[in-house]
């Protein structure tokens, strides 16, 4: 899709599962698996949507999934699926990993930055050797040194390796790190989660990540029992969500598994969304 002369692909590093409870909090079930049907196991199914974006002669990626550094126990708990991976796509695509110039974690969970490393040799390094990853400051600090209950969120090979060979560019609150794409400090699901606001040619599209996973966290009580700071992330909610409707950016949601792209609309004070078909890949 292009924003005037800012241009960005939808790509996903495949699905994965986790249990529906967790994912909607207070929210009964009876309510939510209309909308997300559990498997057996109590599991909904989302994607991992990343996004590459070309701005001024650059390559950007957004998100890198949750990579292939998995055994047999981790494969079965999140039932990782999809026969396409992130680094196939972009291959697919034409971008080889050394030409990607940035790439962005929101934050710093497994689902979001799995691809940043890989394994060579039995030996872990930056899976984009020429890039600057980008990251609050405050969240890979966090990550480094995370509580018990968000431990298991976090696994040390997916970043540490990367500040082993200095690639992190770390913020400090909001900052637009090319034409058109600015990160928006939005804390709620971690202290210092970041959105992406993409411009150009007098359009918007706005990355919710984890503020709004899926269309189906759109009414402002859903919230993921895995945020830290779910006051907070309503807070959040209830501000961006009225403007993204309001001022007719299109929405991207990154783990929803059938829309990843939508406009919202806001009726009888609630919202809802009307898809935008993203080819993913297409040029």
């Amino acid at each position: 899709m292009k924003l005037g002369d800012l241009e960005f692909y939808l790509f996903t590093d495949g699905y994965f599962r986790l249990d529906g409870g967790a994912m909607f909090g207070v929210i009964p079930r009876p309510l939510w698996e209309r909308k997300a049907p559990p498997d057996e196991r109590n599991r909904i199914r989302l994607a991992m949507n990343s996004l590459l974006i070309r701005s001024a002669g650059k390559w950007i990626l957004i998100e890198t999934g949750a990579g292939d550094k998995w055994d047999a126990k981790q494969r079965d708990i999140f039932a990782f699926e999809g026969d396409v991976r992130l680094p196939e796509q972009l291959a697919q695509h034409g971008v080889r990993p050394e030409q990607i110039d940035l790439v962005i974690n929101t934050h710093l969970h497994f689902d979001h930055c799995g691809w940043n490393t890989r394994r060579v040799d039995g030996k872990l390094i930056p899976t984009f050797p020429n890039a600057r990853y980008v990251v609050q400051r405050g969240e890979l600090e966090h990550a480094k040194r995370p509580t018990e209950r968000d431990r298991a969120s976090y696994i040390p090979d997916n970043f540490l390796p990367v500040e082993a060979a200095g690639q992190w560019w770390l913020l400090e609150g909001d900052r637009e790190v090319a034409p058109g794409v600015e990160l928006i400090r939005v804390p709620g699901h971690t202290r210092d989660m970041q959105c992406v606001r993409l411009s150009g040619g007098g359009k918007t599209a706005f990355s919710f990540v984890d503020l709004v996973p899926t269309t189906a966290h759109l009414p402002y009580p859903w919230i993921m029992a895995y945020d830290l700071y779910p006051l907070t992330t309503l807070e959040n909610k209830k501000k961006w969500i009225p403007v993204v409707a309001r001022e007719g950016w299109l929405a991207l949601f990154g783990h929803d598994p059938q829309v990843p792209a939508a406009y919202l609309r806001e009726r009888d004070g609630k919202f809802e969304f009307e898809p935008l078909a993203l080819s993913q890949g297409a040029t």
